[in-house]
C-alpha cells in the first residue's frame, strides 16, 4: 500500500470516528435534556413550596418577588407547628406508620413466599387476584370495608359478637396483618418475584438438615431476601405515612400528621376569629399549607437521605423498574 493510500484510509477512519463521536455526543445531550426536563417537572412544585413557605403575605402580591422573598419570615412554620400540634402528631404518625409497615412487611413476605414456592390448586388465580388489587381504586371497596369494621364479627367466625372497630387503629392493624393494607398487592408481587429467583438448593439443603417449611423460610430464605425486604419496608413506610384516605375513614379524627395538615388552615382561621379577626386571606392559608406540607414530608426526606445507598442497591438487586 502506497503512502497516499494509507493517508486516505487514515483520513476516512478519522472522519468515521468523528461522526460517531458527534452522534454519541448528540444522544448524550438529548438524554441530558430529557433528564433536566423530568427533574424540573418533579422539583419545580417542591421548590415553589420551599420558597413561598418563607414569604410574608405581602410577598405573594408583589410581582417583583419570584423565588427569593423580600420579607423573609419563619412565622409560617411557627404557626404550622403550633396549629398542627406537630410534636404529638409526629410521634403518633411515627408509631402508627412504623408498626403498620412492619406488619405489612411480615404478612406480604409470608404471602409472597407461599405464592412463589408452594404449588396448590388455584395458585395462579389467587396471584392474579393479588395483582388485580393494584388497579382497583380504594373508593370502590370503601363501603364494604367500612361496614365490615363497623359490624366486625371476626371474619364471620363469631356472628353473634359484632364489634365496632371504627375510631380505633384496629382496622388498620388487621388490614396490615392480613396483607390487605395500603398497596400490599405490589409488596406481595415484589416478594414473590424475588423468592422465585432464589435457588431451590438453599431450601433443599435446609430440608436435608431437618428443617421444616417455616424454619427454612425464617432461617434461610428470609435473610437472603434482605434487598426486597428493604424496598418493601421503605415503600410501605412512605405510603402509610402519607395515607389520609384509610386513616380518616377508620381512625377518625386521631392526631396524625395528614389529618393535622388537612385541618391546619381551619384551626388557624378559628383561632383568629376568636381573637376578633373575621377573615383570613386565601394567600395566607396557602403559605401555611405550604409550610405544613414541608413539615409533613421532611421526615421522609431525612429517611431517604439516611437510607439512600441501601435503597438504590436494593432496587437494583430486586430488578424493580418503572
Amino acid at each position: 500500500m502506497s503512502e497516499t493510500s494509507a493517508r486516505a484510509a487514515f483520513s476516512r477512519v478519522r472522519r468515521l470516528l468523528t461522526a460517531r463521536n458527534l452522534i454519541a455526543a448528540g444522544f448524550a445531550l438529548g438524554r441530558l435534556g430529557v433528564l433536566i426536563g423530568v427533574a424540573y417537572t418533579i422539583l419545580f412544585p417542591l421548590l415553589a413550596k420551599v420558597s413561598s413557605s418563607f414569604m410574608a403575605e405581602v410577598d405573594i402580591f408583589d410581582k417583583t418577588v419570584n423565588w427569593i422573598p423580600k420579607h423573609f419570615t419563619l412565622n409560617n412554620y411557627r404557626n404550622a407547628i403550633k396549629y398542627m400540634n406537630y410534636s404529638q402528631a409526629f410521634l403518633n404518625s411515627l408509631g402508627l406508620t412504623l408498626g403498620l409497615s412492619l406488619l405489612q412487611l411480615a404478612s406480604c413476605s409470608v404471602v409472597g413466599y407461599g405464592l412463589a414456592r408452594f404449588f396448590f390448586r388455584g395458585r395462579e388465580i389467587l396471584f392474579g387476584a393479588v395483582i388485580f388489587t393494584l388497579v382497583v381504586p380504594p373508593q370502590m371497596i370503601m363501603i364494604p370495608l367500612y361496614l365490615n369494621f363497623r359490624y366486625f364479627d371476626f371474619f364471620g367466625l363469631a356472628k353473634s359478637l359484632e364489634l365496632n372497630l371504627l375510631g380505633t387503629y384496629w382496622p388498620l392493624v388487621l388490614m396490615g396483618t392480613t396483607a390487605m393494607g395500603v398497596k400490599n398487592g405490589l409488596f406481595v408481587y415484589i416478594m414473590r418475584q424475588y423468592f422465585r429467583g432464589m435457588p431451590r438448593d438453599l431450601e433443599e439443603a435446609a430440608y436435608i438438615d431437618g428443617a421444616g417449611a417455616f424454619r427454612a423460610f425464617f432461617s434461610v430464605m428470609l435473610p437472603g431476601a434482605m434487598p426486597a425486604l428493604i424496598v418493601v419496608f421503605l415503600f410501605a413506610f412512605v405510603w402509610q405515612w402519607n395515607d389520609y384516605f384509610f386513616v380518616n375513614i377508620f381512625a377518625g379524627s386521631r392526631e396524625l400528621l395528614p389529618n393535622a395538615l388537612a385541618e391546619l388552615a381551619g384551626r388557624y382561621s378559628r383561632d383568629l376569629s376568636i381573637a376578633g379577626s373575621e377573615y383570613v386571606p386565601r394567600a395566607h392559608r396557602s403559605l401555611l399549607n405550604n409550610a405544613g406540607s414541608l413539615l409533613l414530608i421532611a421526615p421522609l426526606v431525612i429517611l431517604y437521605i439516611a437510607l439512600q445507598r441501601y435503597f438504590i442497591e436494593s432496587v437494583e438487586r430486586t430488578g424493580l423498574v418503572g
